[in-house]
């Protein structure tokens, strides 16, 4: 009696083990699924922080912009009257004009050539990929050959 209930035993164990593969797989499916879940969500995390620091970041960028606009527009003001002080006119609004149409005129120089030299740059730059190109004419000579 002991020896048949082994053998049903062994039996069962075996019919067990064909029958169980369909569930392993669907363990392993299920697995799977769930690490690309858990994968995805630590990816939207590491997102949505990436993405909040970047914008605290950005209002700082802006706040620190706007404190040297500030700067640097009472930085031209002081220049011009700097300048205005050059001029002995007699009359002291000619003078502030004439002080702050120099210091325009400077500035539309300087701005002037600045954008002269970049765009002579840029013009200068060929936009093509030319090590890409090169190697797919290689590409084409080499399939033509073959």
């Amino acid at each position: 009696m002991q020896k048949q209930q082994e053998v049903l035993t062994a039996k069962s164990h075996t019919q067990s083990g064909i029958e169980d593969l369909p569930d392993l797989f669907s363990r392993l499916g299920d697995q799977t699924v769930r690490l690309l879940e858990a994968k995805f969500n630590l990816l939207t995390v590491e997102v949505k922080e990436d993405a909040a620091s970047y914008a605290r970041n950005a209002i700082y960028f802006g706040i620190g912009a706007i404190i040297t606009g500030v700067g640097l527009a009472l930085l031209n003001v002081a220049l011009a009257l700097f300048v205005a002080a050059l001029f002995t006119f007699a009359d002291a609004p000619l003078n502030y004009a004439l002080g702050f149409v120099a210091t325009g005129f400077l500035y539309l120089v300087i701005g002037g050539i600045i954008v002269t030299t970049i765009k002579n740059r840029v013009a200068a730059q060929n936009p093509l990929p030319e090590r890409t190109i090169e190697e797919l004419r290689k590409d084409k000579q080499w399939l033509m050959n073959e």
